[in-house]
C-alpha cells in the first residue's frame, strides 16, 4: 500500500499525535470519503498504509489523496464526534464499510412500565429515542450506565416474585411492588435531561447517596456510587461534540508561533459539533489584533451566517467580537464547565495544525536539502544549490519563445524566471533557439556581473545539451549541464550528464529524481504558458491588421483596453472610441470583426467638419 502514498500523506504519517480523535480521509477533488474514530490517531490512521486489507478497504486507501484529524479529549468524544461528521458530509465509504446496518439508538419504551433497550429502528410508536450511536458498543456503554443509575423494568411482568435485577437495584419489579407509573414517567424525564442537557442533578444524588452508604458503613454500596459516578464524568464529555442546549454555536480556537497562525472554528447546529474550518495565515500585528481582523474577515463572508452565539478565547477583548457582529450574536468567553473544554479543543487543534505545518515544512527543507546533495554527489559536482533549466515551445515554427525557471535549494524561484522571444531563428529549430536564449541569458549575466547556476538542466536530450555546452565553452564558462529525457508518455524519465554523455543511474523512488520531475514540469508549464498568451496576443493584433486610420499606436491602445478578442466583439462603437481612436475608427473596428460595411453615423459626420485633417484622413 505505501507505493500508492503521496508526499503530503507520508510527512503527515510521521506527525500523527498519539491521541484520540476523529479522521478524514479525502480524495484528489478534496471530498471526504471517509469519516473514522482512533482512540489513538497515530496507530489508526496508519494501519491504512501498511499491511493487507479486505477488498473494500483497499479500495478505500486506493482513492486517498489526504488525511486529516481533528483531536478530541476522550474517546468518547471522537464516537460521538465521528457520527456527527458521518451524518453531516455523508461519505461514500462510509456507507460501503457499514454493511447496510443503520446505527443503533436507545429507546424507552412506551409502556405503563417501560424498558430500556437497544434498537437500530426509529419508529413512530411513542417511545422516547436516544441517538444515534456511532456504533452498538457505544450504546451499550451508555444503556449499562441508564441501568445503574434508573431502576427500569428489566423483566416480563412478575406477579408473585420480584427479579434479580430487583436485588441489585437495577429493577423495581413494579407488579409485586404495586410501583405507580408515574414513577416511570419521571425516570423518563431524568433520562432525557441526564442524556440531552445536564447531568449535575443525577451528580448531586448519586454523591448524596454514596455519602449515605459510608455513613451506614456499607462500603461495597459506597464503591458502586463512587464508579457510577466516575462513568457520568466519562460520558458528560460527550456534551463537548453532541447535544449542548441544541443551540447553534460557532467556537473559535487559536494559536500563534513564527510568525503564523492557525484559527479554527467549530461549527456546533442544533447542539451537535458537525464540521470545522481550519485557516493558517502569517500575522504581522499582535496576534490578539490579527486574529479580531479575521474573525471580521469570517463574518463577511456569505457562506459563514452568524450563530445564536459565539465563543473565543479569554485573551481575545469581547466587546471587540460583539462590535464586528453588530451585536446581532451572543459573544462568550466560556470559564469553566464543558463550554471552557470547547474552546481549550478549538485551541488545541489549532495548535496542532500549526505545528503539523512547521514539521512539514522541517520534513520538506530536509528532504529537499538531501535530494540536491545526493544530485550533487551522482554528478561528481558541487551541491548545486543553483539549478536554471531552459525549454523551447512553437507550434509549426509560429510565436517560438523559450523559458527559464530557477531553482534555489530545491525550491522555485519565481522572480529569476525569465520568458525569451525567439528573434534571430526562422521556424522550429529547437538547437538554434536553445543557443540563442542561452547566449543572451549569460552573456547578459557576464556583462552585468549576474548570478551563475551550479548546474544547467536542459529539457531534452543530448542535442539541446550540445547546444548548451558550445555557448557556453564560446563565452568561456564553465557550468555543469545535465539533459532531462523524457519517455514516450513525455514523463521524465533519464537524466544525461557528462563527457561523453551517459545516462546518470538513479532511482525513481529518490528524492533527487523528484526534484528533476518538479524542474522539468514546472519549466514546460512556463514556456507553455507564456507561449500560449503570445500566440493569442498575435491572433488578436492581426485581426486588426489592415484597418484604415490604425496604426501600430492605436492598435497598441486597443489591445492594452480590451485584452482579448471577446472583450472587444461585445464593446460598443462608443466604447472602441474611448479607448484612444477617432469615432470613424473604431466603426471600422467594429465593422472588420463583424464582416460588415463600416457605417459613418451623424456624430462622425459632426466630428469630421471640426477636426483637422490629420484626423480626417485617419492618421496619427
Amino acid at each position: 500500500m505505501m507505493s500508492i502514498m503521496n508526499e503530503t500523506i507520508k510527512h503527515k504519517l510521521e506527525l500523527l499525535p498519539d491521541s484520540p480523535g476523529v479522521y478524514q480521509h479525502k480524495d484528489k477533488n478534496g471530498q471526504i470519503i471517509y469519516v473514522g474514530k482512533a482512540k489513538n490517531l497515530k496507530n489508526r490512521v496508519r494501519s491504512y498504509f501498511h499491511g493487507s486489507h479486505d477488498t473494500k478497504t483497499e479500495l478505500l486507501v486506493s482513492e486517498i489523496a489526504d488525511t486529516e484529524w481533528i483531536v478530541t479529549g476522550s474517546n468518547i468524544e471522537a464516537l460521538l464526534l465521528e457520527i456527527n461528521m458521518i451524518q453531516e458530509y455523508k461519505p461514500k465509504f462510509n456507507i460501503m464499510l457499514k454493511d447496510d446496518k443503520s446505527y443503533p439508538f436507545i429507546k424507552i419504551t412506551n409502556e405503563k412500565y417501560p424498558r430500556v433497550e437497544i434498537t437500530r429502528n426509529v419508529k413512530k410508536d411513542g417511545g422516547h429515542y436516544f441517538g444515534p450511536y456511532p456504533d452498538v458498543g457505544a450504546a451499550q456503554e451508555i444503556k449499562h450506565l441508564i441501568d445503574r443509575i434508573f431502576p427500569f423494568r428489566k423483566c416480563s411482568l412478575h406477579e408473585t416474585r420480584v427479579c434479580f435485577y430487583y436485588h441489585i437495584h437495577q429493577c423495581l419489579c413494579p407488579v409485586v411492588n404495586h410501583v405507580d407509573p408515574q414513577v416511570y414517567v419521571e425516570m423518563t424525564q431524568q433520562v432525557t435531561k441526564f442524556l440531552t442537557t445536564d447531568d449535575n442533578e443525577i451528580v448531586d444524588k448519586l454523591q448524596e447517596r454514596m455519602q449515605a452508604a459510608a455513613e451506614n458503613l456499607e462500603f461495597e454500596q459506597a464503591a458502586e456510587y463512587r464508579d457510577i459516578i466516575k462513568a457520568v464524568g466519562v460520558l458528560r464529555t460527550k456534551q463537548r461534540v453532541r447535544n449542548l442546549d441544541n443551540k447553534d454555536r460557532d467556537i473559535f480556537g487559536y494559536a500563534a508561533d513564527k510568525g503564523w497562525m492557525c484559527v479554527q472554528v467549530f461549527f456546533m447546529r442544533q447542539g451537535k459539533l458537525i464540521k470545522r474550518d481550519v485557516n493558517l495565515f502569517p500575522f504581522y500585528n499582535e496576534p490578539e489584533e490579527d486574529f479580531l481582523t479575521y474573525v471580521g474577515q469570517f463574518y463577511k463572508d456569505q457562506q459563514h451566517l452568524l450563530p445564536g452565539e459565539i465563543f473565543i478565547p479569554k485573551d481575545i477583548d469581547i466587546e471587540s467580537v460583539s462590535a464586528l457582529v453588530n451585536g446581532e450574536a451572543k459573544v462568550f468567553q466560556p470559564s469553566r464547565g464543558e463550554k471552557k473544554q470547547l474552546v481549550l479543543m478549538a485551541n488545541k487543534n489549532a495548535q496542532q495544525q500549526l505545528q503539523l505545518k512547521f514539521d512539514l515544512v522541517e520534513k520538506d527543507v530536509i528532504k529537499t536539502k538531501g535530494a540536491i546533495e545526493n544530485l550533487g554527489e551522482l554528478l561528481g559536482i558541487p551541491t548545486p544549490t543553483r539549478i536554471e533549466s531552459f525549454d523551447n515551445s512553437n507550434i509549426m515554427g509560429t510565436s517560438p519563445v523559450s523559458a527559464m525557471v530557477v531553482f534555489v535549494d530545491g525550491k522555485p524561484s519565481k522572480k529569476d524566471y525569465r520568458k525569451y522571444k525567439i528573434k534571430t531563428v526562422e521556424g522550429a529549430d529547437d538547437y538554434a533557439s536553445m543557443r540563442e536564449v542561452i547566449t543572451r541569458r549569460y552573456s547578459r549575466a557576464i556583462r552585468e556581473g549576474g548570478v551563475l547556476p551550479d548546474l544547467i538542466a536542459m529539457d531534452g536530450g543530448a542535442g539541446q545539451v550540445h547546444a548548451a555546452k558550445a555557448i557556453l565553452a564560446e563565452l568561456g564558462l564553465d557550468i555543469p549541464v545535465a539533459g532531462m529525457q523524457k519517455d514516450d508518455k513525455h514523463q521524465t524519465s533519464e537524466l544525461l550528464f557528462g563527457d561523453p554523455l551517459e545516462v546518470v543511474p538513479m532511482s525513481r523512488s529518490s528524492q533527487e529524481f523528484f526534484l528533476l520531475q518538479r524542474i522539468q514540469d514546472e519549466v514546460h508549464r512556463f514556456a507553455i504558458t507564456f507561449h500560449r498568451q503570445l500566440r493569442g496576443k498575435n491572433t488578436f493584433s492581426s485581426k486588426l491588421d489592415g484597418i484604415e486610420g490604425l496604426g501600430p499606436k492605436r492598435k497598441q491602445k486597443i489591445l492594452t483596453t480590451f485584452k482579448n478578442m471577446k472583450a472587444l466583439g461585445e464593446a460598443t462603437v462608443q466604447m472602441v472610441a474611448d479607448a484612444g481612436v477617432p469615432y470613424e475608427v473604431a466603426e471600422r473596428v467594429k465593422a472588420k470583426l463583424s464582416g460588415a460595411p463600416a457605417k459613418t453615423d451623424e456624430k462622425w459626420e459632426a466630428l469630421k467638419d471640426s477636426e483637422p485633417a490629420s484626423v480626417q484622413n485617419g492618421s496619427k
